[in-house]
Formats: C-alpha cells, structure tokens, sequence
C-alpha cells in the first residue's frame, strides 16, 4: 500500500477504503460513501460529526487501530466531548485528521443515513399465556391483635383471591411493598413471575404489565415492545449491533476475544450497552415528541397522555418486567461473559444448550429490578437460540408437510422437516449477501441499490435505491445518489446477470458476449474485469458503482454454501423434493422468490411454495415473552432437532462445488422453464 495513504473502515456500516493521509475523517466518510451528519459545514460548531477511534489489533480487518492514528486533539472538541467520552476514543469528524489505518464506529446520532432494518412484527397467532402476571389484592391493615407481616398478608389475600400459593418475593420488590401497601390504602397490584415469586408491586389497581422480546443478530438487534395483557406490540425497534467493529461474523469476533486479553469484556460491555440504548429507545417511543408534548388539548389520565385521539403510555424503563432474548450461539456466549473460544473448535459444543432464567439487573440491564431476562436455548455450536426461534414461530414440528426453512444472515441456519422428524444444520454464508466483501456493497440504508433489473438485449441496468421510489429509468441522472449495493440488490444482481446472459453459468463474464459494450471493461487500477450498475453522474460518491469478477465469486460462495446445505439436508432425510421453502430474516422480508431461484440459493421448487416469514427469530423471542408453553417448546425443539455438521458429510466438497454454478451444474429446475431462455438454463 502506498505510504502515504491509510485504510479507513467504518462501522457499521462496513464500508472502507484508502485515503490520503491529512484527510479528515468527514471527507473520508464522504469518499468512501458514508454519511456522517455535518450541520454546520464542518465549521466545528454543531458537534454532529462524533465518531470514536477504536483501539486494538483488528485481525479481520488486517489492520491496528488507535487514536495515535489519527490527528492530536484540538481544544475546541472539548465542547462537544467530555473527558470521560475523549479517553473512549471520541473525536469529531471534522477535526480530526487520518495518520495510519484506523477503524471508525459512527454512534447513530451521527449518522445522516440511518441503516433500514426490516424486523417488523408480523401478525401471527399467539396463545395468551404470558410468564408475569398482574393481580389486585386488597388487605385488612394491621392491628395489635393482628400483626402479621406486609408480605404474608399479600401472601393471605393471593391465596384466598387467585389460589397462588407458597410465594416468594425478591428483595428490591420487598423494598416496595409496604410503602405501595400503605399509599394505596391497603390496595395494590402485585406482579408475580411464573406464579412463584413476586416481582413488583405497585399502590391501587393497574391493568397492565410489559415486555420486550430482543433478537440480537450478528449484524442487527431488534426489539418488540409488547403489552403482556393485550399482547399488542406497542414499540418496533432495532439498532446495528455494535460489535460490528470487532468483525462481520462470528468467527472474527471469536478470534477478537483470543487474541485481545479484554477481548470478551469488551464486545459483552457493547452489547449490554446496546440493549439498555435499544429499551430505552422502545420506552422513549412510548412518550409524545417535545413538539407534541407542547401542543393545547392533550390530558393525562392513569399516567398516559391522550393527544389527538392517541394514547402515550409514557413508560419507564421499570415497567418493563420481562425479557425473552434470542442469538445465534457465539453471540449467546458473549452476552452471558462465557467464553466463545471452543465453540469455535471441533466437534463446537456451547457451554450449555439449556435455557436460562437470569435476572436483568445481574446482566446490567436496567429494567424491573426484580425481573428476569429468559434466555432461548442453544441447539448446537452454529445453530443457535435465534434458530430455535424460528422453530417455535413457524412450528415444523407440528406440520405434516415437509418445510425447508433458510434464516439467511451473517451466518446461514437451515431446519428441514415435519412433525415426524426435523434435522437442522449451519452453513457459512459469511456476509457477502449483506453487502460485506462486496467492492460497492452497504448496508441497507438511504442511497443503496436494492432491486435490480437487466435489459437482456441492451444490458442497460434499471434499479431502485432505497428511500427514493422512482425507478432509474423513470429519474434523472442526478436524482438516483447512489452510493452502494444492499443484500436484496446483491440477490437481484446475481439472478440478473445470468437471466441476460452478462455472465455464464460459471459465473465467468461472458465475454463474447460483451466485447465492446461500454459497461464491459477491465479496471484499469485493478486489472479485475467489472460491469457497471451505476455511472458516476448517478451516484453521490462520484464513482461508477460495479460489479467485479471477484464480487461474483463471493456471492456464488455464500449462495453455493446454502444450496450445498439444504441438498445435504434433503438426501439425508431421503427426499427427492420438499413441499415448502420459508425463507426467514431481513431477506424473509425484501427477498424477489423468482430470483432467488434463478441463482440457484436451494434447490429446485414450485415458485407458488416460496415464502418469505420475515424476522421469525424475533417471531420466536416474542411467542415465548407472551406464552410460557413456548419456552418449554423451545427447550424440547433444542434437544430434539437433529443437527448435522455438513462439513464433515463426505460428499460435501463435490456438493459444494456444483452448487457453485448457476443455478446449480448438473440439478435441473423444470419450474424455471418459461422464466429464464432455455439456451440460458440449459448451457
């Protein structure tokens, strides 16, 4: 690399590149395609532009980062940055200058482009059977000639009024109790967790009681904010998952803890701190907006605040009084401070497979001090709870029908089967299809290319970005702002090229095919052969956005490694063919089912049984917040799903191998005939 340039990586966002030393990290930003909030022009005046400088070897990335690596503080920053946030590493963008390879995590307040995560909550049936229950109770206060304690007289009247029997109490709820007694007048609601012990209790009559149920991703974290009477999911919110830093996947983030002796202090402490931001987001969104609050004509009642025909429920972070909460195992194990060391070692076995019962505040997650977070189970060293998620809100395990269903993330989980037998496996996917390894690959945020079309006999390329809704062809030059590729137009791209004919069914550019068309061409830095998706005049990063030789084998090695998996799953189970495909995660939602068949991401299947289920893991986490029977499903779908390692079958390789073409070397898919040219299907 040249001397006088450094590599800058910015996260979350994934994106980096070489810039000249003496850059400033806005401009860096601004070259490599991502968006940091400059207000004032950077003039060093509005204090948008805070980033931090991470510290340490970074082995994934090839690079040691450090605030040495970048320009001296200046005094002006102090007015934005505080002593304890400048000793974390805090800069402003504007200030502060590249001197050596760096590593950049933008907080979100000051990214201009806030990253689109789909986890919306879907609609699906949900038995009402929730783990906290709320229940009003009224007792005689105490007399000389009747002097019992505050707990056994709650104790006495749960008995006699609800038949709940032999309770305990934790100590910060005991620390409530006889000051809620006596404000209410010898009335209170008394929150009781699994009909066993009491969690909270509150002066007079409440109706409600809620929860979160968190789904912590590789890449994303989402929360659902439900109300455990109604089960309405009152708040939809997710984050980046800040140990993004430490690497895209999980081995990076293994391989950060054993090579960095704080290493899982550190990625435990961003992920706990994450979850408190991502509650307390889901609480804030409870409240008006300062503007509404100011507004003639809203009243309080029962601490809501009605406005406009809307009720704010204005909660605090106590009224949260349960959590269920489900990862993939790595991330299980670096949330809990357990050491993820040998799950990434042969044969991967987790340091425990069970769910678990913990309290919040033991975790330092400040919700409810008396109330526990519920851990999913584990099903295997690469199968995680996230998985087992999916299982309990899709329930195979109760259907006849034969379901092969694909959770397509940093990591790839697949489950094939029905009531009668279900085997699960993982494969590495790696995160090549959400945009990662990719030259022009982002994650989904304002500016990303997410559809993609190919004319076949012009080859000229029609996309969509996201937050613009106009269509290439349909905008001028100049409207589009490109600045990337997103895992959905990473899915598009693939099908598109082979259904023109822009590559073959190697993944080879088809270079006889496109000798002298302006698109076509090597790069002349590089020498890696590329296609053009976007000009430069379309883009806001003044570059043409392409697709490269090298691009194309990372997307055939993740889609290879899927197809290869669900083959090995089917002949195991001694299938010719499954009855249904349900593809889960962010692409369960965004997914073209056509395409992804066209590519060859699994076998061959009628296109009317494709269907994309959305966030199911995050489904999973919020059936087992709002019915306990969920969680000992969830137990026996973890001990009783047979997982296969698919490295180890021994026609892997040569599986492996094949699914690399397009859609697949020697697999016919009759249910693409009529769809992609028969000299293209049958090359």
């Amino acid at each position: 690399m040249d001397k006088n340039r450094a590599m800058v990586i910015f996260q979350p966002s994934g994106r980096r590149g070489e810039v000249p030393k003496g850059t400033s990290l806005i401009e860096a930003s601004r070259r490599i395609g991502v968006d940091i909030e400059a207000l004032c022009g950077e003039k060093k005046i509005c204090g948008k532009c805070i980033v931090r400088i991470e510290e340490g070897r970074f082995e994934k990335f090839g690079i040691t980062s450090g605030p040495g690596h970048v320009s001296p503080w200046q005094e002006e920053e102090g007015k934005f940055i505080s002593a304890d946030r400048k000793a974390e590493g805090y800069r402003l963008g504007c200030v502060a200058k590249v001197e050596g390879d760096i590593l950049v995590f933008v907080p979100e307040a000051s990214r201009a482009g806030k990253q689109v995560v789909s986890k919306a909550a879907r609609d699906i049936h949900i038995d009402h059977n929730p783990a906290v229950r709320v229940y009003y109770v009224q007792v005689d206060p105490p007399t000389f000639e009747e002097p019992t304690g505050d707990f056994e007289r709650i104790c006495r009247g749960l008995e006699r009024d609800h038949g709940l029997e032999n309770l305990t109490i934790d100590i910060f709820a005991l620390r409530q109790l006889s000051g809620a007694l006596r404000k209410g007048r010898w009335a209170v609601t008394v929150s009781v967790w699994n009909d066993r012990e009491v969690i909270r209790v509150r002066p007079g009559r409440v109706e409600q009681a809620y929860g979160i149920a968190i789904d912590v991703g590789t890449t994303t974290v989402a929360g659902y904010l439900c109300d455990l009477q109604t089960m309405e999911v009152l708040e939809t919110v997710s984050m980046m998952n800040p140990q993004c830093k430490y690497g895209e996947d999980v081995m990076a983030r293994i391989t950060y803890q054993m090579t960095n002796e704080d290493g899982l202090q550190r990625m435990n402490d961003d992920i706990i701190k994450g979850i408190n931001e991502l509650i307390e987001k889901a609480v804030a969104g409870t409240h008006p907006s300062e503007k509404e609050s100011k507004r003639p004509g809203k009243t309080a009642e029962s601490g809501n605040i009605q406005e406009d025909g809307k009720v704010y429920r204005c909660l605090t972070r106590e009224d949260i009084e349960d959590i269920t909460i489900g990862f993939n195992t790595a991330m299980h194990h670096i949330f809990l401070s357990l050491n993820p060391e040998y799950i990434g070692v042969a044969p991967f076995p987790p340091a425990i497979h069970h769910s678990m019962d913990i309290r919040a505040r033991d975790l330092g997650i400040h919700i409810n001090p008396s109330s526990y977070l519920f851990v999913l189970p584990v099903e295997a060293g690469f199968v995680g709870a996230d998985n087992v998620g999916v299982l309990i809100a899709e329930e195979p395990y109760k259907q006849e029908e034969n379901q092969l269903i694909i959770d397509i993330g940093t990591n790839g989980e697949l489950v094939l089967g029905n009531r009668h037998k279900l085997i699960s496996s993982s494969c590495a996917t790696g995160p090549a299809l959400e945009g990662a390894q990719i030259t022009f690959g982002m994650r989904a945020a304002p500016g990303a290319i997410e559809r993609i079309e190919i004319d076949p006999e012009t080859k000229d390329v029609n996309y969509k970005v996201i937050a613009r809704e106009a269509w290439r062809k349909f905008s001028a030059p100049g409207d589009m702002k490109a600045k990337g590729i997103c895992g959905s137009g990473i899915l598009d791209l693939l099908a598109e090229l082979y259904r023109s004919k822009v590559v073959l069914k190697s993944g080879a550019f088809n270079k006889a095919d496109l000798e002298g068309h302006p698109r076509f061409r090597k790069n002349p830095d590089t020498g890696h052969l590329e296609f053009v998706i976007a000009w430069a005049k379309e883009s806001s990063i003044d570059k043409d956005i392409v697709i490269t030789q090298k691009d194309i084998r990372q997307i055939q090695l993740a889609k290879g490694a899927l197809y290869a998996g669900c083959k090995l799953m089917i002949q195991r189970m001694g299938l010719h063919k499954v009855d249904t495909v349900k593809i889960a995660g962010a692409f369960g939602t965004h997914i073209d089912r056509e395409k992804a068949l066209i590519m060859g991401l699994f076998p061959d299947c009628d296109i009317e049984k494709i269907h994309g289920v959305g966030n199911a893991a995050g489904d999973g986490c919020r059936t087992a917040l709002l019915n306990i029977q969920k969680r000992v499903e969830a137990n026996w779908c973890a001990r009783n799903v047979e997982y296969i390692e698919l490295t180890v079958e021994e026609n892997f390789q040569q599986e492996f191998m094949e699914s690399l073409q397009l859609p697949h070397m020697t697999d016919e898919f009759p249910h693409l005939e009529g769809i992609v040219p028969d000299d293209i299907l049958n090359q």
